[in-house]
Parts: structure tokens; sequence; C-alpha cells
């Protein structure tokens, strides 16, 4: 047991709204209605089983689950019990899970069994058998009650239906792993970003207060927000889920984002608050002109739209502002910051094209390559510090050192800072793709591609996509006499990748540019798609 008498567990807020508001509904999906005593009972039921698996303090477990009411339930029932939770990619393939389970030393792994489109559990299993140091699996089923789908593994049903609902929350230090989020380099093969307790638990309330106006209920009367992006992510966690699960409102999730059904869910459910990357606001604006949809139906109850994971163009968010008469806020951050590190704060005027000022308890700076600060209009890399970094690269103490200098993370984007703090992110230092809010790492993608085996080089960048933002390109230089079509080598990527990571586009040629120094030179890449 902790013997720290300064105790901080991120599932401790289920506990409080369980005996402030138990019969206040806590989680929306379909016709499903969980209340807050509901929740906390199915989070306390997961804790009793991992503690009888002898999973506890310290331990890693793999949660892979897309929005639904398992996703809570689970991520708040490991954190219960002590151990930290290691959310895994819905879309990632066998070979990029068992990495990550691996990697993460994850002692087990939570995985929902999947559809046809969608096959994660046996991906999972395919991962799982690959990995000694993971000792269970356990099946997440569309129907509670049924069997496994999996021979061998059982369900989250059969583990908890003989579980008390009572526990005892494990009194996790602040400086105590919560989460590992992982997250690529240009070195290749992603890294686990360590954020503690008080890393998650300071940025959910500071998000709570940043939308004060919009998420408290100091009047008895809930709010509801609306998850459509994914929960394995930062943004879906923290931002929507953590903050308002902090605030005691109601959370809506969509497992899936399509125009139609988001919209018909904000009417629905009569949403206030939504978050979403540029190119749901693009979609949404899209189909409702196509369409006819009755914007007024939404804009009775919404509140205020948040957009990041990209820039957001300010003809969308003009266009946005104007046809659902809602405020549409821009912020900031990585997932090493857990997340939020910017953001156009709601009781302030707001800079369209900037990613709004540092948030409550955090320092933001633009450096020089001498980590020096540049004057105010003028790029530099941004580095920030504060209760929301993450205490480091799981496993990876060189990477760390890295990424820390003289007590600042550094980004590796390049932003600019104002005369009143705005921040405008102008460039990427590395050469991270941003493709529909999801970070694309070239180097872990040519890793891959150079393994095929006609294929001798390759060069991977991202190119400008009106849909997307950015989409992925591949220039490849073929072995001599071998025989690549675009569509086979497509074909081959979709095995090896996620389906938001592999290229969409390929060239061969016979050489690539190759830069002074013997690595290819991408920028000549760039400049000609630019001129094209």
């Amino acid at each position: 047991m902790n013997k720290n008498v300064t105790m901080l567990n991120l599932a401790s807020m289920l506990d409080h709204h369980a005996k402030l508001g138990p019969a206040k509904e806590a989680i929306v999906w379909n016709d499903v209605r969980m209340t807050y005593a509901e929740l906390n009972k199915m989070a306390n039921k997961v804790a009793n089983a991992l503690t009888q698996m002898g999973i506890g303090h310290g331990d890693k477990v793999a949660l892979n689950c897309p929005n639904l009411p398992y996703f809570p339930i689970v991520y708040y029932g490991i954190m219960k019990a002590g151990a930290a939770v290691v959310p895994v990619c819905v879309l990632y393939t066998a070979r990029e899970i068992a990495y990550q389970l691996k990697d993460s030393e994850a002692k087990a792994v939570f995985v929902f069994e999947g559809t046809d489109e969608l096959p994660m559990g046996r991906s999972t299993k395919e991962a799982f058998d690959q990995v000694d140091t993971c000792e269970h699996m356990i099946v997440m089923t569309k129907d509670p009650a049924g069997a496994s789908p999996i021979e061998g593994h059982k369900t989250l049903g059969q583990i908890i239906y003989p579980q008390s609902d009572e526990f005892e929350t494990y009194p996790t230090a602040p400086e105590d792993t919560c989460a590992i989020l992982y997250t690529s380099g240009t070195t290749g093969q992603p890294k686990g970003a360590e954020l503690t307790h008080l890393n998650l638990w300071s940025n959910s309330v500071t998000t709570y207060s940043i939308h004060l106006p919009v998420l408290n209920f100091t009047d008895g009367k809930q709010k509801t927000v609306l998850i459509t992006l994914p929960l394995f992510h930062t943004t879906g966690q923290t931002v929507q889920m953590n903050t308002n699960i902090y605030a005691g409102n109601r959370v809506v999730l969509l497992p899936r984002f399509e125009p139609q059904s988001t919209l018909d869910t904000m009417v629905k459910e009569q949403v206030n608050f939504w978050v979403g990357v540029p190119t749901m606001y693009w979609a949404l604006l899209k189909y409702a002109e196509e369409t006819g949809y009755d914007i007024s139906r939404v804009a009775e109850s919404m509140e205020v739209c948040t957009s990041g994971g990209a820039p957001m163009p300010v003809e969308v968010m003009k266009a946005f502002e104007e046809k659902f008469g809602v405020r549409v806020l821009e912020g900031y951050g990585l997932s090493e910051t857990s997340p939020l590190a910017c953001f156009n704060h709601f009781d302030k005027p707001s800079k369209p094209g900037t990613v709004g000022q540092a948030i409550y308890g955090v320092e933001v700076r633009c450096v020089d390559d001498d980590g020096k600060p540049v004057a105010a209009g003028e790029r530099g890399e941004v580095v920030i510090r504060g209760t929301n970094i993450m205490k480091g690269y799981y496993n990876r103490p060189e990477a760390t050192a890295e990424a820390f200098k003289d007590g600042w993370f550094h980004t590796g984007d390049i932003g600019i800072l104002d005369d009143e703090g705005y921040l405008s992110i102008v460039d990427r230092k590395k050469d991270m793709i941003l493709r529909g809010g999801y970070n694309i790492y070239p180097r872990e993608l040519e890793e891959v591609i150079i393994s095929h085996p006609a294929v001798s080089l390759c060069a991977v960048i991202g190119v400008p996509d009106e849909k997307m933002g950015e989409e992925v390109k591949a220039f490849i230089v073929t072995k001599e006499g071998a025989q690549l079509s675009d569509a086979d080598f497509i074909d081959w990527c979709k095995t090896q990748f996620a389906a938001n990571k592999y290229p969409r586009y390929v060239e061969f040629r016979d050489n690539l540019p190759i830069g002074a120094t013997g690595k290819i030179f991408k920028r000549a890449l760039k400049e000609e798609i630019s001129k094209a």
C-alpha cells in the first residue's frame, strides 16, 4: 500500500459523483443510460477482478476499445486498482499492437471483439500470442452476457460477474503513472508518454475552468458533451471524457464520426459541447449544405465547440460559427502535454489563426536553436513547462533527455507568440504528417516499407489534401528487375499499417534526391509537390 499521505487518483472523480449525484446520467450510448452510481460500481468490479489477477500498483493494462461504455468502465477500473492504462488505437494491426503491448510491459489487455470491418479482437489475439509478458486477454463482447468469441479467453462479463461492486480506490500519489499514451517521432518506433495522475487531473480541472460558462452545472442542470473523437486519443480522453466526468456532466459516445449521425445525436441528446478536428467541421458544413439539414435544431442547445489536432482554416471556422450560431475555440497540445497547453479562452476574444494563450499552470515560449526566447512576432521552437508535462517516455531515458532541456519540454513545432501571448503554429520542425487530426510519422512507415522485397529505397512525406489536411505519399525506388504496381504496393501497405496510416499515393522513381549529408532530401520532394 502506498504510504504517501498525498493521495491523488484520477478515478476518485467517480467516487465523488457517485456520492454527490448517484442518479445523474454519466454515460449515454444509443439507448444505454448509465448513472454515476452504476458507472462507479462497474469500475469497482473491474478493479476487484484485476486485484484478484494480481494486477495493481505499478502494473500496466492495455485497453483496445472504440467509443463504447466499456471504455470508461475499464479505464477508470484500471486506475482504481492502482495500475496505469495503456490505450491502443482501434485501427492498429497485430504488428502494431504487439509492439505496444511489449514496449509498455502490459500484464493484461482488454479488447472489444470488433467487427468484420474493424477486426480488433482477431488482431489483438494475434498480437497477444506474440507477447509472453502479457498474461491476460479479456474480451468485451457485443452481448455483455454472451460467450467469448475468442476461444481460451474470458469475457469482461465473466470476470466481473462474481465481483463485489464496492472497492476502495488505491491511494496513488500525484507523481504515479496514470496512463501511457503512445506517440511517435522521427527516430522511428512509437514512444510511450508517461502521464501522471497530477498531469491528467490538473489538465481536466483547467479544461473545465476554461469552459466554466458552458460546463458548469451549479444551477442543478447537467451539461452534455458529445464525443466523436476516439477515446484512445488524448483529446477525447482528457478534454472531453475526464473533464466532463470531473464536472459531473453527461458524456454521450459515438463510436464513429459520420455527419448525419453526429448532427442527429446533437439534436436528440441536446448537446452543449463538442470537440472536433477541422476535417470534421468541414464535413458537417458540407453535409448540411448538400442535404439542407436543419441546423437550427443543433443551435438550440449547442453552446460552444472546440477545435484541435490541426490548424483550423479561418474560412471554415467563420462559416461554421455563422451557420451553426456557435463559437468555435481553438486549442493546442500534444500527448506529452496531457494534452492542453494553449487555448482561445471562452471569456476572452479569440484570434482566428492562433491557438490562444497558455492555460493556467502552464508556460509557453518560442526559442531559437540555443534555447533562448525569440522576440514577439518571430519564429521559434515551441517549448512548454507546467503541471501538464509528462514525466518522460517510458523506458527511454535518452529520448526523454533529448525532449527536456533546461526544464522545458521541446515540442518540435515552430510557432510565433504575439505581444499578448497568443500562439500561432506555423510549421513543424520534424517531418510529422497530420492526417485528419492523427499524427503520422514517416520514419516508422519507411522502416516497414523498406522491408518489402521489391523496394530498394523509399521516402514518405505529407502532401496537401482538401479533406484530410494532408495525405500520405510514398516515393519508391524498386530493386533492379523487380515489378511492383501502385495497387499491389498500397494493398501490401494496408496489411502493415492502421487504416489511417497507409500511403494513399505512391510514385515510382529511378532515384531520390540526396542531400550533402547522404540523407534523402525530402525538402526537394515537398518543393516539387508545392510547385505542382
